[in-house]
């Protein structure tokens, strides 16, 4: 089964805790604080593998984590880091946020690697934080957790030359005329329902991959048929190669079957006309073929147009070499994120979410919450009185006392944070 598009999620690990430990030596006087660093957690790594050509792997491992680093150790010892976790995909797969549709790996040489996910860093351990006023902290940092988020993993095919048209114009039969590719071939459409990729070497020696793509139809770049399912798979391709049944087999109209699918080609936000487009008149040996293309050509002045008759292996060779040429002369399109950026489409960056938010619950009763707080209170860390001052820094550190104050709280009322209470003093 071809599956060129999962969603998983994807867990980097934590970052090991530093510790809390003293040197104790018979003859070591005031050793002091001798606790070591947490190891960092591993990254999620994704890896493009030549051998590979679909996404069917992580179709069954929609859960993808990498180890937590370790917790530091005694006598200054650091942690071990955590094991990095990498995923093998295909050549030309993009990795991309779910919820922002940003582009945060895109795999295009073998065996290129890219971090999708950082592993957190590890924490320091009590000995960092001797001072001359504190020669003996009771206290060490805590691991950073990793990154985890959905994203979508799609597969684009990476060809140079990508044939177009609607179903049954002969693209399949063009890609096994000029490759040793064998894809299906049926006369009923849409016998192509997954992409087919072959290497194609011109006589004089030049080569390139040629990919046949699922026919389109009408409406395709507003999901219709495949929809993009189809259009994504043309946005690596540097030549577009348009397929048209000239001799109007299918009851269809060949003029207006150029129309249609270069209108759905232009409808799709990735800049698809800019690429040279080179035309191909198939199925030249029927009847009504020599009356289409005299109306194409007067409808269509400006396009040239290649003679073929793929079934019998007629006409390939000048739309090889044509190709060639213009893949000599065409630099790569760049994949873009959803925003469309590059594409003209004005977009706006929504602001940076707050660290925390400061709520009145009641009378002298306030609550505090945020994505900061969630990541640096953890009540099993409370231990002892050197925990809580510690604690109270952070919080001044981050703005919440004076946060508090502009809310309106004041000396004695209660401040809630992860439904445990405390009171807030002025001193």
């Amino acid at each position: 089964m071809f599956v060129d598009q999962v969603k998983v999620n994807v867990k980097a690990g934590n970052g090991g805790n530093g510790i809390v430990s003293f040197r104790h030596e018979k003859y070591v006087a005031y050793g002091g604080p001798f606790g070591g660093d947490g190891g960092k957690g591993g990254d999620v790594i994704f890896e493009a593998d030549p051998n590979m050509i679909t996404l069917m792997d992580l179709r069954y491992h929609r859960k993808i984590k990498a180890t937590p680093g370790e917790n530091g150790k005694t006598k200054k010892m650091h942690g071990a880091n955590g094991q990095d976790t990498i995923v093998k995909v295909p050549l030309g797969t993009i990795v991309k946020h779910a919820d922002t549709g940003q582009i945060v790996a895109d795999l295009t040489q073998p065996h290129q690697q890219q971090i999708v996910a950082h592993g957190g860093r590890g924490g320091r351990g009590n000995y960092h934080f001797k001072s001359s006023r504190n020669t003996a902290p009771k206290y060490a940092e805590d691991g950073k957790p990793g990154e985890e988020f959905d994203c979508i993993v799609e597969l684009r095919v990476l060809a140079d030359v990508g044939l177009v048209g609607f179903p049954s114009v002969g693209k399949s039969t063009f890609l096994d005329a000029v490759s040793r590719a064998h894809p299906e071939i049926g006369d009923y459409p849409f016998t192509t329902r997954a992409p087919n990729v072959g290497v194609v070497e011109t006589k004089d020696g030049r080569s390139f991959i040629l990919a046949d793509l699922p026919g389109l139809i009408e409406g395709a770049s507003q999901g219709k048929g495949l929809g993009h399912e189809f259009l994504k798979h043309i946005e690596r391709c540097r030549v577009i190669l348009h397929v048209i049944d000239m001799g109007g087999e299918e009851g269809r109209d060949p003029v207006q079957d150029y129309k249609i699918i270069n209108d759905e080609l232009g409808s799709y936000q990735m800049r698809l006309l800019e690429r040279p487009q080179i035309v191909v008149a198939n199925k030249m040996d029927l009847d009504a073929a020599k009356e289409n293309l005299q109306r194409f050509k007067a409808t269509y002045p400006d396009v040239p147009v290649f003679e073929t008759c793929t079934i019998i292996h007629e006409g390939l060779d000048p739309v090889l070499r044509k190709a060639a040429d213009l893949l000599a002369s065409t630099p790569p399109f760049p994949i873009m994120d959803d925003w469309g950026q590059d594409a003209g489409v004005t977009y706006t960056l929504e602001a940076k979410p707050k660290d925390f938010e400061i709520i009145k619950v009641e009378p002298h009763v306030f609550e505090v919450k945020g994505p900061k707080i969630d990541r640096s209170f953890d009540i099993t860390k409370l231990n002892t009185e050197e925990d809580y001052y510690l604690f109270s820094q952070r919080m001044r550190y981050m703005g919440i006392d004076d946060a508090l104050r502009k809310a309106g709280c004041q000396d004695g009322d209660t401040v809630r944070i992860h439904g445990f209470e405390f009171d807030f003093i002025e001193s």
